[in-house]
């Protein structure tokens, strides 16, 4: 394994300073883009889309439960799988009780919507024993719509804002892969005006990775994500696919 220099208390003072200010940097950078993000302009939700909900049939005005905001968790569950996704089963994992108590806090609801029938949904949700709403947009073109299930018969296809040509030419073709439908991950977020609906930010891929935290942490780490594109190099014993699902390998406890 390549581990960091071991130096002086003082050595190390001066390089963690160092990078304070780059840190500091990040973080007024990082605001700003944020304030960028709220002076998107937004787009008004005129298609009624229907979802099936534990209460029955829901609008997309009754998934904010009454709150001005609403986070929508593309959550990849195909009607004909058994399971959902590993990697959005681990986000959704970090998706605590008090996570969905401080949105609601700031009047904002957070809720996943997948193409399964909600009959799958519900059984896979209750073998997790998770709490947080989740709908079936089984039906609709809610997925569609929003680009997180890929149909060329349906429409064109786009993932984060690339066409399928883009992505070949980008290297991130493995997004747009493999039998259709394809399913891909995302978030979108919503506000409410009174009784309409406007649709504010989506984000996809890499993007996704701020819920719940458990990267931010291990990147303030010295071994870092222990995944193989990394740097420095070396510093796993054996490093990880950067594939978000926490697996644990089948030789080893947790």
């Amino acid at each position: 394994m390549s581990l960091p220099l071991v130096v002086s208390r003082n050595e190390w003072l001066v390089a963690r300073k160092a990078l304070l200010a780059k840190e500091k940097e990040f973080t007024h950078q990082r605001d700003a883009l944020s304030a960028e993000r709220r002076r998107l302009p937004m787009v008004e939700i005129d298609k009624e889309y229907v979802f099936d909900g534990p209460d029955g049939k829901a609008r997309l005005l009754d998934l904010f439960q009454g709150r001005r905001q609403l986070i929508v968790g593309h959550f990849m569950f195909d009607p004909s799988w058994d399971d959902g996704c590993p990697s959005c089963t681990a986000g959704a994992d970090e998706m605590s009780n008090g996570h969905l108590e401080h949105l609601h806090a700031r009047d904002t609801t957070f809720a996943y919507v997948s193409r399964a029938p909600l009959a799958k949904i519900e059984a896979y949700k209750a073998r997790r024993g998770w709490t947080f709403p989740w709908y079936s947009s089984n039906g609709s073109d809610f997925n569609y719509d929003f680009h997180v299930t890929l149909d060329e018969s349906v429409a064109p296809v786009e993932y984060n804002y690339r066409t399928k040509a883009e992505h070949e030419k980008a290297g991130t073709a493995l997004y747009v892969e493999g039998e259709q439908p394809v399913e891909d991950p995302g978030r979108s977020c919503f506000l409410r005006v009174d009784d309409r609906v406007f649709h504010t930010y989506s984000v996809y891929a890499r993007g996704l990775e701020t819920i719940g935290g458990s990267y931010y942490m291990l990147d303030e780490t010295a071994l870092g994500r222990q995944e193989d594109w990394e740097e420095p190099k070396g510093r796993a014993e054996s490093a990880r696919a950067a594939r978000p699902d926490f697996a644990v390998d089948e030789d080893t406890t947790t």
